[in-house]
């Protein structure tokens, strides 16, 4: 019964997303969203079982298989553009397909149940970005956070002004800024990254989405808790988050909260085994 219990978490989270997949399946009528979310829930749940198994690149195995389905299939095959853009797009064409779903499912509603486990799993960028060598941050956090807000307003004066000023064929232009807009991604991220030493630090100060993604991180259903008693504060988990993430204490409030993307790093690295997700 214990060894069954182990696996709740990847069944629960399964389900989950199964339940999206068959909602969304009967209320659009359209199948592709049943085999969409399955695909996505079914390899989360995966990495989750192999996390379990303490498989070491478990969380690669889903950053990879759900990354590269939603940068390769969805982004460059089927031409949808699933960057900050194509969420402003959709919205504004009064379509709830696509780019609007997904950062209804996974970037809005998602966090207040798994925080930023979508950074932590799904996200192509990140996917990249975790292979370099810096995987934990060798100096202390910047004051630069303010530049994601500025980049946020910045996609959405760019595709308010498309509408505004009645640009032609905006599906092409979409595709293109989407195409144009990972390769800026990817290669500011690489720079801050050996720059500040830091795989994380495009996460921390530039990517728009977590203007979605932290206010209700907040109040995350999935996060690292603390046993205080067994914590002896020898600062080894702030060490190795990439994140920043204070999680000494169990208060919402502590430093850098709305950072964790459930990587599990300080799970591990912990001493006494006094956390757990």
């Amino acid at each position: 019964m214990k060894e069954q219990k182990k696996y709740a978490a990847p069944l629960v989270m399964f389900m989950a997303f199964e339940s999206i997949a068959v909602g969304l399946w009967l209320w659009l009528g359209n199948i592709f969203y049943f085999f969409n979310f399955t695909y996505i829930g079914g390899c989360i749940a995966l990495g989750l079982v192999l996390y379990i198994r303490h498989y070491r690149y478990a969380r690669l195995v889903v950053q990879f298989s759900v990354g590269l389905y939603m940068l390769v299939y969805l982004g460059l095959i089927c031409r949808e553009n699933m960057q900050i853009e194509g969420f402003w797009f959709y919205l504004f064409s009064g379509v709830f397909e696509a780019a609007t779903i997904h950062y209804a499912v996974a970037k809005i509603a998602g966090p207040l149940f798994f925080g930023r486990g979508w950074c932590g799993y799904a996200c192509w960028s990140a996917m990249v970005f975790d292979l370099l060598p810096y995987r934990t941050p060798q100096g202390p956090r910047k004051k630069l956070g303010y530049i994601r807000y500025i980049v946020f307003c910045g996609s959405l004066f760019f595709v308010a002004g498309l509408f505004l000023f009645r640009i032609p064929d905006l599906e092409t232009v979409m595709f293109r800024s989407f195409v144009a807009g990972n390769i800026i991604y990817y290669a500011v991220g690489i720079i801050l990254a050996a720059a500040l030493k830091d795989n994380r630090a495009f996460c921390k100060y530039v990517c728009p989405v977590t203007v979605f993604l932290k206010p209700a991180s907040y109040f995350a259903r999935i996060r690292v808790t603390v046993d205080t008693e067994k914590c002896i504060s020898c600062g080894m988990c702030k060490r190795v988050c990439p994140m920043d993430v204070d999680v000494t204490t169990n208060a919402r409030s502590r430093e850098n909260g709305t950072e964790c993307i459930l990587c599990g790093k300080c799970v591990e690295g912990c001493p006494t085994k006094a956390l757990k997700l």
